[in-house]
């Protein structure tokens, strides 16, 4: 298994720099780009929902990621300390897609991470809040 950890603080901005950094960490390991795509906009799904809700958009707080990689599949945990999330329930979104006033404003995030992944998953324990999923590499 590949294993590697990447850290940044919680501003936006960080977000495409990790972003790339694990793009071409996923290219170094000959994943495929049907796989690494969806993985990484997962990814940034996360980390914004981080950001915006575990540390409220206050910069300088620490986020870790470590991506590991089998054969089978690309695993992310992302660890932070924030605010403890309350619900991380599968979200469903109902609308009228030729009336778009009555799209939802918010929550997409979780929804466009658990269409494209196999899993996704969110535990907090001892003051580390962690968000799980992966994508099976078949």
């Amino acid at each position: 298994m590949a294993i590697n950890k990447f850290s940044i603080t919680s501003e936006y901005h960080n977000i495409s720099t990790v972003s790339r950094k694990i793009k071409s960490f996923l290219k170094e390991e000959k994943v495929d780009k049907e796989i690494s795509d969806p993985v990484l906009i997962s990814l940034m799904e996360a980390l914004n929902n981080s950001i915006e809700h575990s540390y409220l958009e206050k910069p300088g707080n620490n986020i870790d990621i470590i991506v590991g990689i089998t054969k089978t599949k690309i695993e992310v945990d992302i660890l932070e300390t924030g605010i403890k999330r309350t619900n991380f329930d599968k979200p469903t979104l109902k609308f009228d897609p030729d009336d778009l006033s009555t799209a939802p404003e918010g929550g997409m995030g979780l929804y466009i991470m658990d269409t494209l992944m196999d899993s996704i998953s969110y535990s907090s324990e001892n003051g580390v809040n962690r968000t799980s999923f992966y994508k099976k590499r078949i």
